[in-house]
């Protein structure tokens, strides 16, 4: 059990001096600017000493230990950092204050107040609940058993409670800032954002813009909500400025920083600037070679920049090297380069003398299981593929260019109407072929499908009432279709959309309840529930705004 010794300092069990947390949080500093710089394992071995005695230490080796995990999803790199972040855990309490049974009686009837604690204890308290709503998200990495997921509940809702408590002692008006106080309030504005959104926002922004431990975590936070979160599982409408201002500094500070030059590859795409995202994903590829998870990081979406661009063979050799050097989903990258395959010309030459259908084959049986549940875009790539089991298979009409609307590619390319008019055409020459050809189980899915991809596009080039028409044919066609059903509910909810930038909301709204209230049980549901509440939520606030603007002019 570590001792206390004068102010600002601890002693281990053989009685040697332990430096001061401020100290202790000032190296903690370098080696997070190591880290920055992607100088990963000069990080961990400048952390590595002091793991068993330094909280912060402790803390922050496991983090890095914990980023890596979450590239990979390698088991041995999630056990790991399992273990480091749980020894961390261990060393935290014994930092923290221990109560007394009065001190817990009380506790019931009065709050915490922060005169009860000393610094180190009042560190000891967020960075304790740090490592538990760490683990929780390793705890659901980690193992398929339905304890475990209770138990990663148990971790969140105690990290919670911890950090209401700590929000509280901040709030308060005896709070008074000591030496090392920009960190710990760095860490609560942490955990208060990662738990609330709209009031989470906030206070990561106010965390962000300190420079605190923890800033950069903040920053991190933030541009995962803006670049990822918002886009993927949202309307598209990102807040692109604000990620901009966020990583501005960051980039001027970190030039070659593997992380921020893969946000500002992403920024880029956002913003439909695909060959300066391709430059910026290309840049943070050659800026380090010692973590190759940021490298299939930049694979990823250097494959959708190509898809954007109808550059199938590049696209095809990104989604090649991720199927034999990642293990995310091998299903779903094996499904990526079969679906590129079936959209070259019959003269273009086939690397590696692949065949898509062989490729599709072999897609169910690549199913890859993490915390018992299989990714959703790997059961939706199975189910794709199983139409090519049959001995005479019947070909998938544009693989590519669907899965590019699973993930939301429409509102990249729809920013560049070249790009738009280049992606119609494929889609167009695809609906011809469906039409010429003969009637078959998957015809009406078929059609659907490419009139809803076809109907996006319309839409991004300004020919609304062509869209319409597109998007409205699918649901007068649900009874047709046999197994592709996420494609009503998405048709409503891009009639939605398209509703709403006329400024037509109630009628979206209708359709939008609808989409989420008479379709369940299709692929993608989570993923299209999300981007209902997103659409849902931007409808009623510019309903209520343009009803609000009424009643002041009527007053």
């Amino acid at each position: 059990m570590g001792q206390k010794g004068h102010k600002g300092s601890f002693y281990n069990c053989e009685g040697s001096p332990v430096s001061s947390l401020h100290e202790a949080l000032d190296q903690c500093m370098i080696a997070l600017d190591l880290f920055l710089t992607n100088q990963f394992s000069e990080a961990l071995s400048y952390l590595k000493p002091r793991t068993k005695e330094s909280m912060y230490h402790s803390l922050t080796y496991a983090t890095i230990l914990e980023m890596q995990a979450m590239m990979t999803f390698d088991p041995q790199d999630i056990l790991l950092a399992g273990t480091m972040m749980k020894e961390a855990q261990s060393l935290c309490q014994r930092y923290r204050k221990k109560l007394s049974m009065s001190d817990s009686l009380s506790n019931l009837v009065h709050r915490p107040t922060l005169d009860q604690f000393t610094e180190e204890e009042i560190h000891a308290e967020v960075c304790y609940a740090e490592c538990l709503l760490q683990r929780a998200a390793l705890t659901f990495l980690q193992d398929e058993n339905m304890v475990s997921f209770i138990k990663g509940g148990i971790k969140v809702r105690n990290s919670y409670q911890t950090y209401k408590e700590l929000d509280s002692l901040v709030q308060s008006s005896q709070y008074c800032r000591g030496e090392s106080h920009r960190h710990f309030e760095g860490g609560v504005k942490l955990g208060v954002g990662a738990f609330n959104l709209d009031y989470g926002l906030l206070q990561l922004e106010e965390g962000a813009a300190g420079h605190s431990f923890r800033a950069v975590l903040c920053v991190m936070l933030l541009l995962c909500y803006h670049t990822f979160l918002t886009f993927v599982l949202g309307t598209g409408n990102v807040n692109i400025e604000e990620a901009e201002k966020l990583l501005k500094p960051y980039l001027n500070r970190y030039p070659k920083g593997a992380i921020f030059l893969f946000f500002a590859g992403r920024i880029e795409a956002i913003k439909g600037n695909i060959d300066a995202a391709i430059r910026r994903f290309e840049e943070c590829c050659e800026a380090q070679q010692r973590w190759k998870q940021f490298h299939h990081m930049c694979y990823w979406e250097l494959m959708w920049c190509f898809t954007y661009k109808g550059q199938w063979k590049m696209a095809y050799f990104y989604a090649d090297l991720l199927s034999k050097e990642n293990s995310w989903s091998k299903a779903t990258y094996i499904y990526m380069k079969a679906a590129y395959l079936s959209m070259f010309e019959k003269e273009d030459y086939k690397p590696f003398g692949d065949d898509e259908v062989e490729l599709f084959r072999a897609v169910p049986g690549l199913k890859l299981k993490i915390a018992g549940k299989s990714l959703p875009t790997e059961k939706f790539a199975i189910r794709k593929s199983r139409r090519y089991l049959s001995p005479n298979p019947i070909s998938l009409p544009i693989p590519a260019l669907e899965m590019m609307y699973i993930w939301n590619g429409y509102a990249v390319i729809g920013k560049q109407p070249k790009l738009t008019d280049g992606m119609l055409e494929v889609i167009t020459k695809a609906e011809e072929m469906l039409a010429t050809g003969p009637e078959n189980e998957y015809s009406a899915d078929d059609d659907c499908l490419v009139k809803l991809l076809k109907g996006l596009c319309l839409k991004y080039l300004g020919r609304v009432q062509e869209a319409e028409e597109n998007f409205r044919s699918i649901a007068a066609n649900e009874k047709k279709i046999k197994y592709d059903h996420y494609l009503i509910p998405n048709a409503l909810l891009e009639l939605a959309l398209l509703f709403m930038e006329q400024g037509r909301n109630e009628e979206a709204i209708k359709l939008l309840d609808s989409a989420k209230q008479n379709y369940k049980n299709y692929s993608m549901e989570s993923r299209t529930h999300f981007r209902i509440q997103a659409a849902t939520l931007q409808a009623r606030s510019s309903l209520d705004g343009s009803r609000s603007t009424v009643s002041s002019v009527s007053l």
